[in-house]
């Protein structure tokens, strides 16, 4: 979820030269940081079984992954101004290589604790490449690098769906772990040559505890806010909810492979990256924010119901080109939020009423997986699950409709 929260003066002459290594050096964080968030629910079948529960409960470590996400993400602000945006990343990193070599003992509650160390490390990521790209690109070519930058999260999911399974088979999943975990590792002494330069702004007399509560409010108590924060909650829970169980339903309910699974996977995340910069396009130069919004709901909500509609005869032309649609939707749509939100917000509050964005979208991260995965295990109906989820696309959908209807 990519949502700048913290303010910073933009450079008022200058072209994009100076913005390429800051956007590769936040895009790369950005990938591997997505890349180790899904790769436990890629191999979630087999780690299940080893670790002896059904692999439905991995909504449960996602849940308790954004839960803690949630926390760093709005309370990190202070640590990167104090020290800086590229050494966050780089702790961010660190903390998402130890909780995927932590996971390799297979053991459920150390599960548990890998699964709050790796939302440590994944929540303030965002910021973090906010605070550097604010910082160094021209207010004109704004939209541009954040939607390129934005592409990380899908990015990362398309070598988790790729990679991942091809080392799982040829080895095994705690040797996929590790190869994800190295390779944050690597990321973290890349980054370093950029410190000197990125962080040159750091605050050491920053105070590190701060009240959240105070954007938070602020958006609640704004009607236009409050309505696409609580739409991001549920967009964000259909998401989340694809991502984390695209792979086990086509695995367990439709007897597909776990190498075509993952590709389905890649696939959807795919068309997310594109979509992400397509709808923004659209929203910018063809319809309102809102009206793609819509859209993009109704969208989302009809590829639910195809999904559930999903069986082993189907042939796999047509389980990509549904999930191409699912991802497109479910996964693009972050971008056209943003700029909305931005628009509704106070003069002056656009970072506030961003930040405060940001604690309902991660909500819906951390609630979506779980209720989507409790239901499958009550009642082993995953059809069903995804009729809740196109509920769900229909409901951010009438937010917008009805919430701007009655300002008429």
């Amino acid at each position: 979820m990519s949502l700048p929260i913290l303010p910073i003066q933009q450079p008022a002459h200058a072209g994009l030269r100076g913005v390429v290594w800051p956007l590769a050096a936040t895009l790369l964080a950005q990938i591997l940081a997505s890349w180790a968030n899904l790769t436990v629910p890629v191999f979630a079948v087999r780690f299940a079984a080893d670790v002896g529960v059904p692999a439905a409960w991995i909504g449960l470590y996602v849940s308790v992954t954004y839960l803690a996400g949630m926390t760093s993400g709005v309370m990190g602000s202070p640590f990167i101004i104090r020290f800086g945006a590229i050494r966050a990343l780089q702790v961010c990193l660190v903390l998402c290589a130890v909780s995927l070599m932590l996971l390799t003992t297979a053991s459920l509650t150390v599960t548990i604790v890998c699964a709050i160390i790796l939302g440590l490390g994944y929540g303030p990521t965002t910021p973090a490449s906010s605070h550097i790209l604010s910082a160094q690109t021209p207010a004109k070519f704004m939209p541009l690098v954040f939607s390129i930058k934005q592409t990380g999260v899908p990015m990362g999911g398309v070598l988790a769906g790729v990679l991942v399974p091809i080392i799982v088979l040829a080895y095994d999943w705690r040797v996929a772990a590790l190869v994800v975990a190295a390779l944050c590792v690597v990321t973290v002494f890349v980054l370093q040559p950029l410190r000197a330069s990125l962080d040159a702004d750091r605050k050491s007399q920053q105070v590190l505890l701060v009240n959240p509560l105070q954007s938070i409010r602020m958006v609640w108590r704004h009607a236009g806010l409050r309505r696409l924060s609580m739409l991001s909650m549920a967009y964000s829970a259909v998401q989340m909810s694809l991502l984390s169980y695209l792979v086990t339903y086509l695995v367990e309910a439709i007897e597909r492979d776990l190498i075509t699974a993952g590709l389905v996977l890649a696939a959807a995340q795919i068309a997310g990256v594109g979509g992400r910069i397509v709808w923004g396009a659209v929203a910018g130069l063809v319809l309102t924010a809102r009206h793609v919004l819509m859209g993009l709901g109704l969208l989302m909500a009809a590829a639910s119901v195809v999904m559930a509609l999903v069986a082993p005869d189907w042939p796999i032309v047509a389980i990509f080109a549904v999930a191409v649609v699912y991802g497109a939707t479910a996964v693009g749509w972050n971008g056209v939020m943003l700029a909305e939100l931005s628009r509704l917000a106070p003069t002056g509050e656009a970072v506030n009423a961003t930040g405060g964005s940001l604690f309902f979208t991660f909500g819906g991260v951390m609630l979506g997986p779980a209720l989507f995965g409790a239901w499958v295990a009550s009642t082993g109906s995953y059809p069903s699950g995804f009729l809740i989820l196109a509920g769900l696309g229909l409901t951010g959908a009438a937010l917008l409709f009805w919430g701007y209807a009655n300002q008429r």
